[in-house]
Parts: structure tokens; sequence; C-alpha cells
């Protein structure tokens, strides 16, 4: 029975996918169109159309649609010279896309504005990063009673040394560098001076491009603009438009008929919208050549393994990094790097595979998304060329080692004690992050001196990648992080730019006039994958979702600490989460 209502359904979703697919073969823009773009939900690097997402199935196992920067940048690009699209309307009450995201698209959103076609935002509410796109438009629009947020930078980190204490969790942490902070949730309480010294640079760092690219956009002083933020002028929707951010206070209603007289419409004609994720589907790349420039997408967390669909697992990229080498008709290699790091295992695993694809010939260019960091950077050190953006958040070249002493906490809080037996000195020594007991003095050794020697090879990798010394790597190095514009003038990156621009140069080093563009991974079938799950695969990714869905913003607490102690023995990745607002 189970089986027959298994092959029922199946059936019945694929009539579903195929109805979903076939809709979106008919799209059609139709004359005086406008696109309604809002980024309210999360932006990946590049696109997911799972069909499966809109059936009402349980959290994890119908998978999610989202759009990727990818195809954001494609239609936006096509918008142009689109002689259907009239103008871009930009909603803008909620912001989930990363920095470097939301400066690759207000770039794009300018050139569309430069193009001819206008470019409206309203919202009711701006946070500094949304109001941070909006300023791209030729028209800024506030509800009356909103209110822009501006008010500078500040980033957060969370401490959970008491938390761990009070559970009677012991953590031994391994580290090397004086910027690695890392493991400082666990052995502080507050941040210490190097890591402070850090984060006040980088956050100086945003907050000149955030100044200097909405004081030019707005055609406000540098220095006017920043003084109306350092005073926090900016409280009622009055002040927004009195100091130029905004053009005026309208209603949306009121907007509304300002982009039908654009468009030459009478007051109670209708507007022709269509949302950017349907216009996305209508640019897809069509251009054939023989000639393939692969696109590695690396986003995530860097795992031993496989590793989910969010993670960069080393068996997987492993895997699609050799088919790419043995591909013949692959003559590049664009890797797009959007990861804090994780295991140092795993990261020079990815690290080897991209040398064995640049001694066939074939050339490597990174393009650096909001963080290629520790073991982001770490995988992206040997191409041939490294792209970051102003905002990208890189280096933090750095190792450390985190255990945890559960003893305490399995006796005195749940009743559960432990015995052993050995037959030799280091027949126990530790093989998961999770203790039952005190190391000895002799296992921490050996454990701070693999932390000792994997730092060393980071450095001799980055040196040999960037023609460096190890003096002048060691200078960089020490766990620090740098922006993308700290890194190009300390010789970790090349050159500021986006995806685009890496893709381009790669061709060029590659001579190659025509070419088409194939992404890795390739995307998973939604069917199989739900067969997959349902069929018992996927569990973990379930419960985090489940997790997910309750927790809310709180989950992030969870999700770092599983991290840290179910990661490798070794691992090269950013602290827990650096918040910016």
């Amino acid at each position: 029975m189970g089986i027959m209502l298994l092959f029922f359904l199946m059936i019945a979703f694929g009539v579903g996918i195929s109805s979903r697919i076939a809709k979106q073969g008919e799209i059609k823009v139709k004359p005086n169109s406008v696109i309604y773009a809002s980024f309210a939900s999360p932006i990946g690097e590049r696109g997911l159309d799972n069909p499966l997402s809109e059936l009402d199935l349980p959290a994890g196992i119908g998978g999610t649609s989202k759009l990727g920067l990818d195809g954001v940048l494609r239609a936006i690009e096509k918008a142009k010279t689109d002689d259907n699209i009239k103008g871009f309307y930009l909603d803008i009450r909620g912001i989930a896309s990363g920095w470097v995201q939301t400066e690759d698209i207000r770039n794009k959103l300018m050139e569309l504005k430069e193009s001819g076609k206008f470019v409206i935002a309203y919202s009711d509410l701006m946070s500094q990063k949304s109001y941070y796109l909006a300023s791209a438009a030729g028209e800024v629009y506030l509800n009356p009673s909103g209110t822009v947020e501006l008010k500078g930078f500040s980033s957060k980190i969370a401490f959970v040394k008491n938390m761990l204490k009070k559970l009677e969790i012991e953590p031994q942490i391994f580290y090397v560098g004086n910027y690695k902070s890392a493991t400082e949730p666990l052995r502080y309480t507050e941040m210490s001076d190097a890591n402070r010294e850090q984060v006040k640079a980088y956050l100086e760092d945003f907050y000149d491009v955030f100044l200097e690219n909405i004081a030019t956009a707005r055609n406000i002083p540098k220095a006017e603009l920043h003084d109306v933020i350092d005073n926090l002028k900016i409280q009622q929707a009055s002040d927004a438009k009195q100091y130029k951010v905004v053009d005026d206070v309208k209603y949306e209603s009121e907007v509304l008929d300002i982009m039908r007289d654009k468009i030459g419409l009478d007051k109670d004609e209708k507007i022709s919208f269509i949302s950017l994720k349907k216009y996305v589907a209508t640019a897809k790349n069509t251009e054939y050549s023989k000639n393939k420039i692969a696109v590695v997408y690396a986003e995530g967390g860097i795992v031993d393994g496989k590793g989910s669909d969010e993670e960069i697992g080393s068996d997987r990229y492993a895997s699609i990094l050799r088919k790419i080498r043995r591909d013949d008709k692959v003559k590049a290699v664009v890797l797009r790097v959007n990861s804090g790091g994780g295991s140092a295992l795993a990261s020079d695993v990815i690290w080897n595979e991209i040398e064995e694809i640049k001694a066939k010939g074939i050339p490597v260019v990174t393009s650096m998304g909001d963080v290629a960091a520790s073991g982001g950077y770490y995988i992206a050190s040997n191409s041939d060329e490294i792209f970051a953006e102003e905002n990208t958040l890189t280096g933090s070249i750095g190792v450390f080692g985190v255990l945890a002493d559960f003893d305490e906490f399995y006796n005195n809080k749940l009743g559960i004690t432990f015995d052993k037996v050995k037959t030799t000195r280091y027949s126990d020594f530790p093989t998961s992050p999770m203790l039952t007991g005190d190391l000895t003095s002799e296992e921490s050794n050996i454990i701070q001196n693999g932390v000792d020697h994997i730092y060393t090879q980071f450095k001799e990798r980055v040196a040999a990648g960037r023609g460096m010394t190890m003096d002048a790597v060691e200078a960089v190095a020490q766990g620090r992080v740098w922006t993308g514009k700290r890194a190009l003038e300390k010789g970790l990156v090349d050159k500021i730019g986006n995806t685009q621009d890496a893709i381009e140069s790669v061709a060029q080093k590659a001579e190659l006039e025509e070419y088409r563009l194939v992404s890795y991974p390739q995307a998973k079938d939604p069917l199989q994958e739900l067969m997959q799950k349902l069929s018992g695969g996927g569990e973990e990714e379930a419960v985090n979702a489940i997790l997910r869905s309750r927790l809310g913003s709180q989950f992030r607490y969870f999700e770092d600490l599983d991290k840290l102690l179910r990661g490798n023995r070794y691992q090269m990745r950013l602290p827990f989460h650096m918040e910016i607002q």
C-alpha cells in the first residue's frame, strides 16, 4: 500500500512540476511593463527554482525557491534594452541580501537608470541597507509616516562563555593568530583588544564606502551627509526630505500615479507589473559555444565529506572539480566564493583540486562575494587572479581547534558517568570535539602542534599563490579580517570587481572570443530530491528547517555552536556571527 501511495505521489508531483515548467515557458512580457522587485527574501549566489516550494509540505521537505544574484543581474541587464520594459519599481520594505550582493544590484540599477529607464524606490520604513539600495534609484519616495534609518554601522558578537559555564561544559581551545577571534565567544565575555581593532577597521571601511556612494548618488556633500547621520537628524519622514535623502514623502498610491504618468497611462488604468522573479525566467543564458567557462559556486561552510546543498563538502566539490578538469571543452574556470571557511582538511582537499586544474593549463580566477575568509580564502589563494569587492570580508589567515569537556555536564546535569580501559597510552586520544574528561598535557601539545603546522601550511599556500614572502604573509595574517579594499592594498587580492569582471578576465586569459557559461554544482532535480527525503535522506536538513522556523533569528546561535562542536578538529573559519547593522 505504501509503495502504491508513493507511486501515485510521484505521478501527481510530476504532473504538477511539468505544468509549472510549461507555464514558465509561456511567460510573456507585455508592452509598457514595469519590473516589480522586492528583496525581502534571501538571495543566493545563483537562483534555485523549485516547483515543490509552492506545495504545502512539511518544513525541510519541499525545499525552497530563491532568487539568485546571477539571475537578478542578468535580468536587469536585459531590461536595459527590452523595449517592453519601461521602468523598475523597487519595493524596499525589507532586504535580506548581503552587502556585496546589494552593491552589485545597486550598480546594475544605476546602469539601468542611465540607459533611460526609470527606477523608482518606495518604502514605509527603510533600513540602512534598504536605503543604500534605494539611493541608486532616480526617485526615492517615503511614506509620510515612515522614516529612514541612518545611524552608522555597528557590529555585535554573542559570547557564550558564561552559558557553557552554567551548563558545566568546559571548552578546550587551541589557536594561532592574535586576530583569530572565532573562539573568543567561548573564551571571553567581550571582545579582545585585537578583535576590537580589526572590527573597528572594517566597519570604518564599510561606512566610508556607504557615505561616498550615497553622497554621489544623491548629490549631497559627503561631510554634510556624515553630519546628518552622526547626529541622527533623520527621525521623521519630513527630516528625510529636508536633508535630501528622499525626493518626497508620498503614499504608495501617489507613487503609482507618478509611474502611470511616466508610462502614459490614465489615472484609473492598471500598471502592467511583472515580478523580478518572473522576469529572471525570461533572461536565461542562451549562448552556445563548444568552449565552456565553468563557474563553480562555493557558498556556505566548508565541511568534510559530501556536505549539504548549503555547504561546500570536500568530497562533492573535489568530484566536481575533477569532472571539470577532465572535460576538454572547459577552457577556463571562475570560482565564486561566498564562505567564511570551516574544516582545514576539506579546504586543503579543494585547494589541491584547483592546483590540478591549473596544472592542465586551465586558468582559474576567483570572484569573492560577501565573505571569502579563512578557509574561504584558502581555497582561493592559488587562483591566477582574485577579484574582491570593496566590502568583501576576506583574509582571516589563521587556524584554531575546539574541543569541549562534557564530563561534568553528563555527570551533574544528566547523571551519566563514564569509565574506560586502554591498551595504549593514546588509544583514547580524542577523534571527536566532544570529550568526556580532561586532556593530558601531552595531548594538548599534540593538538596545538597540529594547529601550528596547519597555520604554517596556510601561509605557505598564500605565499606561493600570491607571490609573497612568508614574512609578508605573516604581516597580514594572524587571523586578521580585511575588507576587499584593504586586501587589495595588502596584496591579498588583485582587483576590485564582481563575477562578470572575473568571467571577462578568465576568458581573456584563455584567449576565448566565444564561450558559454556552465554552472556547478549542477542543480538537483526537485522530484528526485523529494523522493530521497521521503525515503529517509536529508533528515538533518529537515530538522534544521524545523528548528529555524521555531527559533527564528535565535537559530544562528545554536547553528554556530553546532558547527564548532561537530566540526573537524582543525578549523579555519570566521567568528560566530558578525552582525553588521
